[in-house]
């Protein structure tokens, strides 16, 4: 039976990483609120990293299988992408939400636990509906607790998340996932005595030439064999764009001499999200090279050869990189799209 209400539909945003107890909390709020509920699973088609080791049909699985038949029913799951830009987000879910079940008065259900509640402020045309807290439950120590191998919090857990986690620990993704989670733990643990949170500068290259972007792949940790851009850390004694030309340098062995790849330099521009990367506050400048107007487009492509952090350099064609999307590290697809209007229609999407 749908309950009393005058809303058409009721909405709830999570990334379920994994889905506990206080998430199904939320879910039958949003069902007792309206006749149709939309779960929200954010932070989809990423690669798998520790921070979101599933992806979003698993999430999605994981959500069914703890709800009743009715309950599966009523609801509707919106996949959606990180934008790292909460205007462009909001305006995804809202956009995708219509299509999903029309026009009509909605509910957004949300607990504001803290500074990463503030996502609930952007949808002033929705009806706020807090709830209080179900449970003092965050998936941060339950991902901590699987990744250390440590007891799970079975109270925190329904039955059918605790069976699809130890079902999932059986995969190769969990051991790579598990290494990766156990150097970003000591990495940050290396700044606890810093006075304050650290900050990263780091710089990035796009470079393009002939209809195709300059990729590697990691060799390490994090991010081991994601496709990233080239780029590391700026060095004390480095100005950006220097940083960014050895980086490059160094990853790709990029067969263009300096002042060639100095006339190329198109554009630079900064990407500062707070949650850009796992290793904590990261800013980097992305530095645009296209080389199309210095080089004949019948040569071939410039040479390369992978070195340093990189597992792989490869030149890939623009016109491939949709299907990529979820094999990037971090932001780096999303950077891409900034630059290049081959792959932006999927940030407009």
């Amino acid at each position: 039976m749908n309950p009393p209400t005058s809303f058409h539909a009721a909405v709830c945003i999570g990334r379920f990483q994994p889905l506990h107890e206080g998430h199904l909390a939320m879910i039958r709020a949003t069902l007792a609120a309206a006749p149709i509920g939309v779960v929200v699973v954010g932070s989809a088609f990423r690669a798998r990293s520790p921070k979101n080791p599933f992806t979003w049909q698993e999430r999605a699985s994981m959500l069914n299988n703890a709800l009743s038949k009715e309950e599966q029913s009523r609801i509707r799951i919106l996949p959606i992408r990180d934008y790292y830009n909460t205007p462009r987000w909001a305006q995804a879910v809202q956009e995708g939400v219509a299509k999903l079940v029309g026009a009509g008065s909605i509910a957004l259900i949300g607990h504001l636990k803290d500074a990463s509640s503030h996502y609930l402020h952007h949808f002033p045309d929705w009806n706020f509906l807090p709830m209080d807290r179900h449970l003092p439950v965050d998936a941060t120590p339950i991902r901590d607790a699987y990744f250390a191998e440590t007891p799970l919090p079975t109270e925190w857990l329904p039955a059918t998340t605790l069976e699809f986690l130890r079902m999932w620990a059986q995969q190769p993704e969990f051991a790579a996932l598990r290494q990766e989670w156990e150097m970003l733990r000591d990495y940050r643990k290396a700044w606890e005595a810093a006075p304050y949170p650290p900050i990263f500068s780091t710089v990035d290259a796009v470079v393009t030439c002939q209809g195709h972007v300059l990729l590697i792949r990691r060799g390490r940790a994090p991010g081991k064999g994601l496709w990233a851009l080239p780029g590391g850390f700026v060095e004390p004694a480095e100005t950006l764009y220097h940083s960014a030309v050895r980086e490059l340098q160094e990853e790709t062995n990029l067969s263009v001499t300096p002042d060639t790849l100095h006339r190329s330099l198109r554009a630079v521009k900064v990407f500062d999200h707070p949650d850009r990367s796992q290793r904590g506050r990261t800013i980097t400048h992305a530095h645009y090279f296209e080389l199309d107007q210095l080089d004949q487009l019948d040569q071939p492509l410039p040479a390369i050869e992978a070195g340093d952090d990189a597992a792989q350099a490869q030149w890939i064609p623009i016109t491939k990189l949709p299907m990529m999307e979820s094999g990037f590290m971090d932001d780096h697809f999303h950077i891409l799209g900034t630059f290049l209007h081959g792959i932006r229609y999927i940030m407009e999407a």
